[in-house]
């Protein structure tokens, strides 16, 4: 598959986790500058990564979630945990994502990431 294919096909996959609201806001972010960052992670991260066999959309939200709190990322874990809503993982699943990291980030992270998941639930609530 070349470049192209797989950032269409990574396009395709970013608004059917997150909506093509949030993927045009998102993309057009950083503006002509941001360009090329979005074309990666439309073609590397959402057309190659997230489309390999092996783990679901879901687990693959699990894992981004964990990820992104641990790295203090809290803009990204947002977005992360609405798009796992969307990919079916329920808030129990969200919630234990999040004290898996206690042995391994510590309790602040995992504390920062319950914060931010029940400010996106509350939001999702609401509609």
């Amino acid at each position: 598959m070349d470049q192209q294919e797989l950032r269409a096909r990574g396009l395709t996959v970013r608004k059917s986790i997150f909506g093509d609201a949030i993927v045009d806001k998102r993309m057009q972010s950083f503006g002509e500058f941001g360009a090329p960052l979005q074309d990666i992670i439309n073609g590397f991260a959402y057309g190659d990564i997230w489309c390999r066999p092996g783990l679901d959309r879901k687990t693959r939200s699990l894992i981004t979630i964990a990820l992104n709190a641990a790295l203090n990322r809290p803009f990204e874990l947002r977005v992360h945990i609405q798009g796992a809503l969307s990919n079916g993982c329920s808030q129990d699943e969200i919630r234990e994502a999040l004290l898996h990291l206690i042995p391994y980030c510590g309790i602040p992270t995992s504390m920062d990431g319950h914060k931010i998941a029940q400010e996106v639930f509350a939001e999702a609530a609401r509609g």
